[in-house]
């Protein structure tokens, strides 16, 4: 795998930017490997800090309401996160040239899988 990019690199990456050539098999692992998933979550989170900083700040009151109005906007940001990752991997996966496939790695073995068992069953009994 190639190395991880370096952390300005990385924050251009969180807010959508493209990383250089070199780091494709990376990016490539960040959107379908093993935990890509979390990592997603975590990444966008990461984008929102410093919303979530504006809202503390910018209001006064007290610490406690602060923090919630805080914490709903994370939950919310959550939600949209984890409702919209697969039209998100698949615009990433895309502008590094990767592929249109919203499927992890693991999805994409248990699908090819599942079609190889497809095409045993009915294609094999289509011949007879």
């Amino acid at each position: 795998m190639s190395e991880r990019p370096n952390p300005l690199q990385w924050i251009g990456y969180v807010y959508g930017a493209t990383l250089p050539e070199g780091k494709r098999e990376w990016v490539k692992n960040d959107l379908t490997g093993a935990m890509a998933t979390p990592r997603h979550l975590i990444r966008t989170q990461v984008s929102f800090v410093p919303l979530y900083l504006a809202l503390f700040f910018a209001f006064d009151g007290e610490v406690w309401i602060r923090l919630l109005m805080v914490l709903l906007a994370v939950l919310l940001a959550l939600i949209f996160s984890a409702a919209y990752m697969q039209q998100n991997r698949v615009v990433r996966l895309r502008k590094h040239g990767l592929g249109f496939s919203p499927l992890t790695q693991r999805q994409q073995v248990q699908a090819d899988a599942a079609k190889l068992r497809y095409e045993a069953t009915y294609v094999a009994a289509r011949r007879r």
